[in-house]
């Protein structure tokens, strides 16, 4: 996801108002994608970030040695009331155990009138930057589940999880990026890597499969190099 979540970071940063003077928190921060853009607006020292992978917190460290960075998960943030300024989750809500719960910690380390956003790709629409992949899986194996049951994955859901986490004046947007793709092969080589729901898909096929699946793949993209356009439900509330 990191071609596709280093652009949506700035978008995400600006719909939460990220500026300079500000604490921040990095709910679910993975490798660092949406720290590296916090960081660049606000300075390291105001930078918190929280991932439960220790392969995760460890990259964050490496790359960010100045943020606090920590191993815990959303349900259960490791900061005092009211510590930040703004909280967000970049593409994790639909990770969460409990979303509500993982939301209201947001909002409780989130000092009054604070805000608290979070994205998650459009699944349920089908232009989330893994639309295409889940497409062709579905032509080929009807009883594959996908990724579209996710929390926030549909339009209005994650506005009602802020709701129900009891954040205030929710307003809901939508996030586009766009990126280009020199190759199909440069496309396809992440989902070999048995990473998230997808690659894990990939993973779990045999040979054949994992070969009707590049090549249902490839016939539903256009003549290389092209461009995927990934869309993202957002939210933002107030505690």
């Amino acid at each position: 996801m990191g071609r596709y979540s280093v652009p949506l970071g700035p978008l995400l940063a600006d719909l939460a108002g990220v500026t300079a003077g500000q604490r921040v928190v990095d709910v679910g921060c993975g490798p660092g994608a949406l720290t590296t853009e916090l960081v660049r607006r606000v300075g390291a020292g105001a930078v918190s970030a929280v991932d439960p992978s220790e392969p995760f917190v460890e990259a964050a460290r490496e790359r960010h040695p100045g943020v606090d960075v920590r191993k815990a998960a959303a349900e259960q943030l490791p900061f005092d009331d009211a510590t930040f300024d703004v909280a967000l989750a970049q593409l994790v809500v639909h990770f969460m155990a409990d979303p509500v719960v993982g939301l209201g910690e947001m909002r409780r380390v989130t000092r009054p009138d604070g805000v608290v956003v979070a994205c998650v790709w459009d699944f349920a629409g089908g232009s989330g930057p893994l639309g295409v992949f889940w497409e062709a899986a579905h032509r080929l194996n009807l009883g594959v589940a996908g990724e579209a049951a996710f929390a926030g994955a549909r339009e209005g859901h994650l506005g009602e999880l802020f709701r129900a986490a009891g954040l205030r004046d929710v307003e809901e947007s939508r996030l586009v990026v766009s990126v280009e793709h020199p190759t199909f092969d440069e496309w396809w080589e992440p989902f070999t890597l048995g990473v998230g729901p997808a690659g894990a898909h990939v993973a779990s096929l045999d040979a054949d499969g994992r070969a009707r699946l590049r090549e249902e793949c490839r016939s539903l993209q256009p003549a290389t190099p092209f461009v995927v356009s990934a869309g993202a439900w957002a939210a933002r509330g107030l505690r």
